[in-house]
């Protein structure tokens, strides 16, 4: 199928809203696409420099990245350029933990931002990018073109638009958040720069989730000396998995018999586990072969089984397939063995201020009776909310308020096609608007990991491309 020429200025203007590693990897692969011309590309990220956003913009040296450094690239063809560009470097010389005994590489996650930061420059310095440091306000559908306002007193008008925003914030249970508002140790947004400050040596903490974000709260908790009592709670008790001590070889095959149901696939899946044991090679090898094969398997379930999946699956994919660092499991490891550190299975029933005090309503999973406990701070660490994603940003909220943008079933994030082009209220694609990154997950499925998170952005440039020189006018001065 051909892309659908989408209406243009001579020069057309193609605008990417958030300029972090999705963003910034659209930006990076278009300049250097064949579009028939040179299109002005503008990249709208408030950040200083663009490729870092949330995830790799942070100071917190316990923060590292959670896959090894000769798995990370911006470039689909070459995952081994981010390790090369640190060799090159000695980028971790002042980093003594960031090499394991194996040789991998897994350094503080803030030098990948400054790896993808790097290969932006040039194409900043030299003008095929444009780097608009300001916020989106409104995206409006004019004449044919988007309009975009912005919080510095800026309308840009584009002819393409990609959505390339970061995951939205955690959502703190509505009753916990309106209870504890007022408390001075209660985080409900651990992405704010500083929000653990306020966590005293000795506090007893409560981790509401189990997943990524929890396991770099308690990290972070033992790097500022922190020695203190955590509960961490989720509904089923799971913890992020480590990597395997050596390199697994992928095992398994999906999707020559695609299953058609969660049901049977999770029940293929723990067949291959079984049968990868026997030859040696760990359930990472497997869990590995299904993200590789995601996309295939993902298009071969109906809407109704991807829900079912996501409603009770979700939390052991994620356990197993979004695997800590080393360094942060031994943290957790550490902190388990000196009793320190409490998984539990559950929910927060209840919770209200007592002076300085939180008093906790715990209910166990599979129990009748709750347990009533009291911590000095409460730290949030649910996840993003990706079905609460229109009600983040205003301009989101206007787009799907005007029939252009609208949930994914799933609740995985925005409705789009296979095209990446937005899905309206009505069940049109737009051409000219496109999703960029994990809010395209209820679509592609697998687009929470970086190394799908930079192949979908080089997949998104390359559709841009190919709309840009479907109708390219002729060759005019620049």
């Amino acid at each position: 199928m051909q892309p659908k020429p989408v209406p243009k200025s001579q020069q057309p203007v193609v605008a990417i809203i958030g300029g972090g590693v999705s963003g910034a990897g659209v930006a990076y692969h278009l300049a250097r696409a064949d579009c028939g011309g040179r299109p002005v590309i503008v990249v709208f990220e408030p950040r200083a420099e663009l490729g870092r956003g949330l995830a790799y913009d942070t100071a917190d040296p316990a923060h590292r990245i959670n896959v090894p450094a000769a798995k990370m690239s911006l470039q689909p063809g070459d995952i081994g350029e981010f390790q090369a560009w640190i060799e090159a470097r000695d980028a971790v010389a002042d980093d003594p933990d960031a090499k394991r005994p194996d040789g991998m590489l897994f350094p503080r996650r803030r030098l990948f931002g400054e790896y993808v930061a790097s290969l932006l420059k040039p194409l900043l310095d030299d003008g095929a990018v444009r780097h608009r440091r300001a916020a989106v306000t409104a995206v409006e559908r004019r004449g044919g073109r988007w309009s975009i306002r912005d919080d510095k007193g800026g309308v840009t008008e584009a002819d393409i638009v990609a959505i390339a925003t970061s995951h939205p914030p955690p959502a703190a249970p509505g009753r916990l958040a309106a209870r504890l508002a007022a408390h001075p140790r209660f985080v409900a947004d651990t992405t704010k720069p500083g929000a653990l400050e306020v966590i005293r040596r000795h506090d007893r903490v409560l981790v509401i989730g189990n997943g990524l974000t929890a396991a770099d709260v308690i990290a972070s908790l033992a790097q500022r000396g922190h020695d203190g009592p955590i509960a961490a709670i989720s509904r089923r008790g799971l913890r992020s998995r480590g990597h395997a001590p050596v390199p697994q070889q992928l095992f398994g095959d999906f999707v020559s018999d695609a299953s058609h149901s969660a049901v049977s696939l999770l029940a293929v899946i723990r067949v291959a586990i079984d049968a990868a044991k026997m030859q040696g090679i760990s359930w990472h090898g497997v869990i590995d072969q299904v993200r590789a094969q995601g996309h295939d398997l993902w298009q071969a379930l109906p809407i109704t089984e991807r829900c079912r999946l996501v409603r009770h699956l979700r939390p052991y994919w994620d356990v197993h397939r979004f695997r800590i660092a080393p360094q942060v499991e031994a943290v957790l490891d550490a902190a388990v063995a000196a009793g320190r550190l409490e998984i539990l299975a559950g929910s927060l029933a209840d919770a209200r201020m007592e002076g300085e005090l939180i008093l906790c309503t715990l209910q166990p999973r599979h129990q009748r009776h709750q347990l009533e406990r009291s911590y000095d701070a409460v730290v949030v660490t649910t996840g993003p909310a990706h079905g609460g994603i229109l009600e983040t940003q205003p301009w989101l909220a206007a787009l799907a308020s005007n029939g252009h943008l609208a949930l994914d079933p799933t609740g995985l994030g925005l409705a789009c096609t296979e095209r990446s082009e937005a899905i309206g209220s009505s069940g049109t694609a737009d051409p000219s608007l496109l999703i960029s990154g994990p809010l395209a997950r209820g679509t592609f499925g697998e687009l929470m990991g970086l190394p799908q998170v930079t192949e979908h952005a080089f997949f998104v440039a390359s559709e841009i491309a190919a709309k840009l020189r479907v109708d390219a006018p002729n060759p005019h001065p620049a």
